[in-house]
């Protein structure tokens, strides 16, 4: 055997060509440094293949029966951290097949019948993810049930909500955390819709065209635990909608913890006041002894560009592909593992850091009594008395210009005051301008009254029980 004969021998194509592989080229085409992580993965995947084989007379009992006890040594191995992965064999795929070769030969090399690598990664990809949107489900109910906690612990605590930044009407603390909820319970929603179709089978696809062998594809699916079977061979090998989808679910996720993070920063800030966070997940200065600064919401609100960047490039990646698989496909891994890894991490730490979060309900207090936030409610009184809306709201700015001139809030105003706006307005209307008269007023499905959020509350305990 001559030396490039030698050197091409652990290629899987190794009998077509007449020179090795440049070591760059290794170097640029091998995915075995990172694709490793769907070892688990493949060797699941080769054992439901290998037990379909046996199943249909296709591979022998003994070759079986090697297979399996190959796989279970090389998992071992694996796990030990006593595997030896190489480059030259370019990835996961091939590094375990060489190696169930050594400890078993040519049953090993049987394994391959009636698949390709096209729809074995296809295959590994899926059921890894298929694992992974599990755990963040997971991860998404612990966040949810943290942010439900504290929703109760806050319920009848006063904050200024805010439209367009600026005080717009007072709402319960428990219920802006609440909202948070509904947008992670959409978030999990959507990845148990996604692994719906993450949770197919491509393999029998083989290359591109399905193959001659009798396989009984739908036992294998049944075996995985699979939803079904991929049904065009092409499509099978070639698609990463999946991929996209779960990135997509995964940026709405990462974007929804970039908002909760700007106001965690603002609500921390000198200027606001309204919580602290733990130090733990805090970080001081160099220079200035005095800062503690958010550095995990921060961090969190980069990383999110980081992921809808992952998201970008997939679409980019898939969009003049034609069929049926191309070697761009190899670029699908790295952005996903890492979406993967960056969401996970962050649903953790955030879980942890608003386990520990403590309002500061005096300061909320008075930023909402800074802006005319029952403004509203006195509109409302207005309309209860006979007024049109329109015309209530007219009065009630006029009511604000001049509390604005003497530097008060409208509660302030003589009942004289408040009557030189409309004679209608009776001594009950500093009910309805109090702060927690604007709260409990508000009593109706959805709203931000301390009944509707301990109700809210309740529901979501139920519904994360």
């Amino acid at each position: 055997m001559s030396d490039n004969q030698l050197a091409n021998k652990s290629q899987a194509w190794s009998a077509l060509f007449s020179e090795p592989m440049s070591d760059l080229v290794k170097r640029y085409t091998a995915s075995v440094d990172f694709d490793k992580r769907l070892w688990r993965a493949d060797i699941a995947g080769s054992l439901a293949h290998a037990e379909m084989l046996a199943a249909q007379g296709i591979l022998s009992a003994e070759d079986h029966a090697a297979i399996q006890r190959g796989l279970g040594e090389i998992a071992a191995e694996i796990e030990a951290g006593q595997f030896d992965w190489k480059l030259d064999l370019e990835d996961v795929h091939l590094n375990i097949e060489a190696r169930l070769t050594e400890r078993v030969g040519i049953a090993g090399k049987r394994l391959h019948t009636g698949r390709s690598r096209n729809d074995q990664v296809a295959t590994d990809v899926r059921l890894w993810l298929r694992g992974e949107i599990d755990d963040i489900t997971g991860l998404l109910t612990q966040l949810q049930r943290v942010l439900v906690d504290k929703a109760e612990q806050y319920a009848d605590t006063i904050l200024p909500g805010f439209t367009h930044l600026q005080v717009a009407q007072p709402v319960a603390f428990g219920h802006h955390l609440l909202a948070y909820v509904e947008m992670f319970a959409r978030d999990a929603e959507r990845m148990l819709d996604a692994r719906r179709r993450v949770n197919r089978l491509p393999l029998g696809a083989a290359a591109l065209a399905g193959t001659s062998y009798p396989l009984d594809r739908e036992r294998v699916a049944r075996t995985l635990g699979m939803e079904g079977v991929c049904q065009n061979s092409l499509d099978a090998v070639s698609d990463r909608d999946f991929a996209i989808e779960f990135s997509a679910a995964a940026s709405l996720v990462m974007i929804h913890i970039s908002r909760l993070s700007e106001e965690l920063i603002l609500w921390m800030s000198q200027n606001f006041g309204f919580i602290a966070l733990p130090d733990a997940f805090c970080t001081g200065s160099s220079i200035m002894p005095q800062k503690k600064n958010p550095d995990v919401p921060e961090l969190a609100r980069g990383k999110t560009g980081r992921v809808v960047g992952h998201l970008i490039g997939l679409v980019t990646l898939m969009k003049g592909q034609p069929l049926a698989y191309n070697k761009d496909n190899q670029e699908d891994k790295e952005p996903l593992f890492d979406t993967v890894d960056t969401l996970k991490d962050t649903l953790r730490i955030f879980a942890d850091m608003l386990a520990g979060l403590t309002a500061k309900p005096e300061a909320m207090r008075a930023a909402a009594l800074k802006g005319h936030a029952t403004a509203t409610d006195l509109a409302d009184y207005l309309v209860k008395k006979g007024v049109a809306f329109r015309d209530a709201h007219e009065v009630v700015a006029h009511a604000v210009k001049t509390a604005t001139a003497q530097g008060v809030d409208l509660a302030a105003l003589s009942l004289d005051a408040l009557k030189a706006f409309d004679a209608r307005i009776e001594a009950d209307v500093f009910d309805v301008l109090s702060l927690e008269g604007s709260l409990n007023a508000r009593n109706v499905l959805g709203g931000t009254a301390p009944a509707q959020v301990r109700a809210q509350v309740a529901r979501h305990r139920s519904r994360l029980a």
